[in-house]
């Protein structure tokens, strides 16, 4: 008798300090039926520790957690039944921990009882969700850090073919250019100079069409260097919506009487930092391209808005998120394929017939827009038309007057306002030119091929009035390094640079500095003309 109540007190003694929780359960018929419920015979101290469930003992199951008795019920009850142990983990609702579980039928069967033993993994378990959704969360930023990666290594890939457009129309520009100013130049002084003295019907005529090849032949370079983003821009604080006003008219009768245009602009259109000329050249390129898409005829709708970006819509788009001027051409037309979109923009692809397109027009806009810091979208809907918007970065600043082109040669004014006008120029011809439209105005003219030439010439002279200059000059001294120069012996002194070719020599931080001027070739004599004169009033 001794030896087995020594025995007993030995498992009380485990049963009321062992770490484990543990319970001795027996099924009894309940109102669900028979063997529907069971009650706790016996609980150690340690299962309200585990389980967080005070006092089970001589307390059922439908008692103690009545909303997730079933739960329990079939967990234990097949143990109960086939006498099979089973370890499981499973979380206790009723006071938000997981457990742990071990249970065994206890023999004889007919006795209907059930031990468990069991331990508080909540800790775990939730170290193990939270590394398991951290990996997933990791999985996803691998997968968009890949994502942004393609996405990166495809705009590489564009990057490189404009570079490679842009070094070869780069390198082609500067001398071609010249030639074209030559010929512009040359064309525009004859003409001037035949006046009523023409003998010849035929002068008119082939004049007229050698300024018009010469011409188109200038607009193609403009265009390669605009996609390539090699052109120079003169952005300044423009009014877009009056800017699209004023060319619906020029807009209208280029697209023909069989199309329809309608504007819709926002009175409060936000004001752009932009080169009016380029802009308005893009806007009719894409009316024009919107036409060609309806040979049968349609609608053209032009849509100006204000735009906020967020940085969802932002992103994709290689820009930053912000404020952003709308500019949309839209048409009822054939619209575009996924893969005719995709290359909508590369050079010289176009799908129109030979001899209708170069592949440059949306090309040129696409880089027009890139350099002036916005984007170019492209929607569209094969058999239901397209959408092309430019979205431009807001300015905050009020818009700058327009500036209109002289349309007509300023008649000579020999011996009027006469100034001093340095003329630096490598291509004879375009020095030619230059320096005879200064001589018609009546203007002293002093004529260089280099910027070293040029310095020590102009040493201990008085200061000239304005200094017209190349910008890829020949010697080891380009234009821009030559205008620093003379700058620091006459300072103040008036610039305007004459360029085929942005070498990135003019622009100091991408801008120019007081009394500076960029004229880009090829240019016609009233152009040039006009802005000497602009500057010269100044």
């Amino acid at each position: 008798m001794e030896q087995r109540a020594k025995q007993a007190e030995r498992y009380r003694f485990l049963f009321e300090n062992m770490e484990e929780g543990f319970c001795i359960i027996q099924f009894i018929d309940g109102p669900m039926g028979p063997l529907s419920d069971y009650i706790h015979l016996m609980a150690n101290p340690a299962y309200c520790r585990h389980a967080g469930l005070p006092n089970v003992a001589g307390r059922t199951l439908r008692e103690v957690i009545p909303d997730e008795a079933h739960v329990w019920l079939d967990y234990f009850g097949t143990v109960e039944r086939t006498g099979e142990p089973l370890y499981f983990e499973h979380e206790l609702l009723a006071t938000d921990r997981c457990l742990g579980l071990a249970a065994i039928r206890i023999e004889p069967a007919e006795d209907h009882l059930v031990a468990v033993i069991f331990r508080d993994v909540t800790a775990r378990k939730r170290a193990e969700n939270a590394l398991r959704a951290l990996n997933e969360e990791l999985e996803e930023r691998v997968k968009q850090a890949v994502a942004k990666s393609l996405a990166a290594e495809a705009a590489l890939h564009q990057a490189q073919k404009v570079e490679a457009v842009g070094q070869l129309t780069g390198g082609l520009a500067h001398d071609f250019n010249n030639l074209l100013g030559g010929i512009l130049g040359a064309l525009d002084l004859a003409r001037l100079r035949l006046g009523d003295e023409q003998q010849q019907a035929t002068v008119p005529p082939l004049l007229e069409s050698a300024h018009g090849a010469a011409q188109r032949a200038a607009a193609l370079i403009h265009r390669l260097l605009a996609f390539s983003r090699q052109q120079t821009l003169q952005p300044r604080p423009t009014d877009v919506a009056e800017l699209v006003s004023d060319m619906l008219e020029l807009i209208g009768r280029s697209i023909g009487p069989h199309i329809t245009l309608d504007y819709h602009g926002n009175a409060a259109a936000w004001v752009v930092r932009i080169d009016p000329p380029q802009l308005e050249s893009a806007l009719l390129n894409l009316c024009i391209n919107a036409r060609d898409a309806m040979p049968a005829g349609g609608q053209i709708r032009i849509l100006l808005d204000n735009v906020v970006l967020p940085v969802e819509v932002a992103e994709p788009l290689q820009l930053e998120p912000g404020e952003y001027l709308c500019l949309s051409v839209e048409d009822d037309g054939r619209g575009m394929s996924g893969e005719i979109r995709a290359r909508a923009v590369d050079p010289f692809f176009t799908t129109k017939p030979l001899g209708r397109g170069t592949g440059l027009g949306l090309s040129m806009v696409y880089g027009f827009v890139r350099q002036s810091g916005g984007q170019l979208r492209i929607e569209s809907v094969l058999g239901e038309g397209t959408q092309v918007s430019l979205l431009l970065p807001r300015h905050l600043a009020c818009p700058a007057p327009r500036r209109v082109e002289a349309p007509d040669l300023p008649a000579p004014r020999p011996g009027q306002g006469v100034r001093d006008i340095v003329v630096v120029e490598d291509e004879s011809a375009m020095r030619m030119v230059i320096a005879e439209a200064m001589n018609d105005l009546g203007h002293e003219v002093r004529v260089f091929e280099d910027g070293p030439g040029a310095l020590a010439r102009l040493a201990g002279c008085p200061q000239p009035d304005l200094l017209i200059s190349d910008v890829g000059l020949p010697g080891g001294l380009n234009g821009r390094q030559l205008a620093d120069r003379l700058r620091v012996a006459y300072p103040g002194l008036k610039v305007l640079f004459v360029t085929g070719y942005d070498e990135h020599a003019v622009l100091a931080d991408g801008t120019l500095e007081e009394g500076m001027s960029v004229l880009t070739k090829p240019f016609t004599l009233p152009a040039l003309i006009q802005r000497v004169s602009e500057m010269l009033e100044q």
